[in-house]
């Protein structure tokens, strides 16, 4: 049972239907025919995830990954080059390689984006721990749609996932940042939705720590006011690397859990926070960089 209650976020979302039909992480159909981009922007992370290690590279397949770290307004350049590659990329999104709202480099140049290419939809992805505090400028930054990792809603379960969080200038571990990123999660989410935001949570499926944790996981950010789930499998690594990947049938069961309580999404590549295409088809991310990168730091 989750230990932390907040308010239902209250929903405004009259042109859901035309978000999700042009966003290929939120409609199976979408994800053959339409295109995105996620913008490497966001230099440093404010939680520590067990399962995560952000090299930069060109070849390592699994989200956090990039070649680099942009500055907002080269991302904002690129998305130029981006569309003249893909003429069908429908959703611009920030995802990494460290966390979006730890710093405003993710806002500044969805900001950008928005104000040169508005036809896109901005689409933020996060842990969650600052998403309250940022609705207001992730909205104004015209991003529509918001994805939130949750990894747990239980703190005992959380802290053997995450190690602690950046909370007020102090590092907080154990079990009291597991309630700290949970109760600022769901907060965030229901402000988000408050907002007129399109939610939608992760979940990374662990064999032995949240496996028959999912079903109450989806239930609680359902009644915090998100609108979808993907429950993705662990890739292996860092201080989980010992751990195996779940096999089909857990994912399918966690899966049928979440289902219970909101829609699924069950398409997910696990892509690299510098993709860019059509996720169903060749990753272009290859011919957009062709230039040497900033140094990415993950402090």
């Amino acid at each position: 049972m989750t230990l932390v209650q907040v308010q239902p976020g209250v929903r405004k979302r009259d042109d859901y239907d035309h978000l999700v039909k042009r966003h290929p992480c939120y409609n199976p159909e979408a994800h053959n025919t339409c295109g995105r981009i996620h913008l490497p922007v966001s230099p440093g992370c404010n939680i520590g995830c067990r399962f995560c290690s952000r090299p930069c590279d060109k070849t390592t397949q699994r989200p956090g990954v990039s070649r680099g770290v942009l500055s907002p307004q080269a991302a904002a350049d690129l998305v130029e080059r981006a569309l003249a590659l893909c003429p069908q990329l429908t959703v611009v999104g920030v995802a990494g390689p460290g966390e979006s709202l730890a710093s405003l480099h993710a806002l500044a140049a969805l900001s950008l984006v928005h104000q040169r290419f508005p036809q896109l939809l901005g689409c933020l992805s996060t842990n969650g721990l600052q998403l309250r505090k940022f609705v207001r400028q992730i909205a104004g930054a015209g991003v529509r749609t918001v994805s939130v990792t949750v990894n747990a809603v239980e703190p005992s379960i959380l802290e053997r996932i995450n190690a602690g969080v950046m909370w007020k200038g102090r590092w907080i571990g154990g079990r009291e940042g597991a309630k700290i990123l949970i109760r600022e999660q769901l907060a965030g989410i229901a402000a988000a939705a408050r907002q007129g935001l399109v939610v939608k949570t992760n979940a990374v499926l662990i064999p032995g720590i949240n496996d028959r944790h999912i079903g109450e996981i989806a239930r609680a950010v359902s009644v915090a006011g998100a609108g979808m789930m993907n429950v993705i499998p662990l890739i292996p690594n860092h201080e989980l690397a010992q751990v195996p990947a779940p096999d089909c049938g857990m994912l399918q069961e966690a899966r049928a859990a979440a289902e219970a309580h909101l829609p699924v999404f069950r398409h997910c590549r696990q892509c690299r926070a510098d993709a860019c295409g059509i996720p169903g088809g060749k990753d272009l991310a290859g011919e957009l960089y062709d230039r040497r990168l900033e140094t990415f730091s993950h402090g």
